[in-house]
């Protein structure tokens, strides 16, 4: 296992998201393999669930079509496992509560720490609701992210800071995930709230597609993540998508 700090050792991190599953599993080993090559820092892996509230459009279709073709959590694990030995960055898992409840805190974070998965984001998981997921992923290693809202208070922005783990994930926008033309949020303000209480390492995403967004937001934070402009490619290239992908998360880690 790859610990989070890792990707943010001595340079910005570009995280790139990609739905597992989508088109197949065997494609989506082969691309996060892709994104490794073309300079990801740390790979983020979306588990396809039916509800998925905090995803926008693109993303909520990619879990349908991963779904669809009868990618199940048992199934995510087996190929996060095959490319384990070739991982030379980390990988978290983003998903839902009710899948890993279902499954079993202590049988699911297990299973993230035998396949190399070294973090966990869980975006309709409360901060304050996390105590039970949170002593289950520690037993196994796991490191649990929490994401900061934009409406978030100071205090309790401190108060996540303060118990953070791996890195924080800050939300650019209100609303769910998908490309933005323009980020208008203070997020300046929050980072440098967030630094006041804590070390751990600071990514921004949601909404972030283009080159110029990446390299202002890298200036903010100490990693950018990116996941609607690259599922959107997959959905466009299925399994032709390997080049596209490479240039395109090459050129956005340029400029961070």
């Amino acid at each position: 296992m790859i610990k989070i700090a890792e990707a943010f050792r001595g340079k910005k991190a570009f995280i790139a998201y990609l739905m597992a599953g989508d088109p197949d599993l065997r494609t989506s080993a082969e691309y996060i393999l892709t994104a490794q090559e073309a300079g990801a820092d740390m790979i983020e892996i979306g588990i396809p669930f039916s509800d998925p509230i905090a995803e926008g459009e693109v993303i909520q279709a990619a879990s349908e079509r991963a779904l669809r073709n009868g990618t199940r959590l048992d199934g995510v694990f087996g190929m996060v496992g095959s490319i384990k030995e070739k991982m030379r960055i980390p990988m978290v898992f983003m998903t839902y509560a009710n899948p890993v409840f279902v499954y079993g805190y202590g049988r699911f974070f297990a299973r993230c720490a035998e396949t190399g998965v070294s973090g966990m984001i869980i975006p309709d998981m409360p901060f304050e609701e996390q105590a039970e997921a949170k002593a289950a992923a520690r037993e196994h290693g796991i490191e649990l992210v929490t994401l900061v809202a934009p409406t978030s208070s100071k205090k309790r922005i401190a108060d996540i800071a303060q118990a953070a783990e791996g890195f924080i994930y800050v939300v650019s926008s209100m609303g769910v995930t998908g490309v933005r033309s323009e980020i208008t949020t203070d997020l300046s303000a929050i980072v440098s709230e967030i630094k006041k209480a804590t070390d751990v390492p600071v990514a921004i995403g949601f909404g972030i597609s283009t080159p110029e967004q990446a390299k202002h937001l890298s200036k903010i934070a100490d990693g950018v993540i990116v996941g609607s402009a690259i599922v959107r490619l997959i959905a466009l290239y299925g399994t032709e998508a390997e080049h596209a992908l490479y240039d395109y998360i090459s050129t956005m880690r340029h400029e961070i």
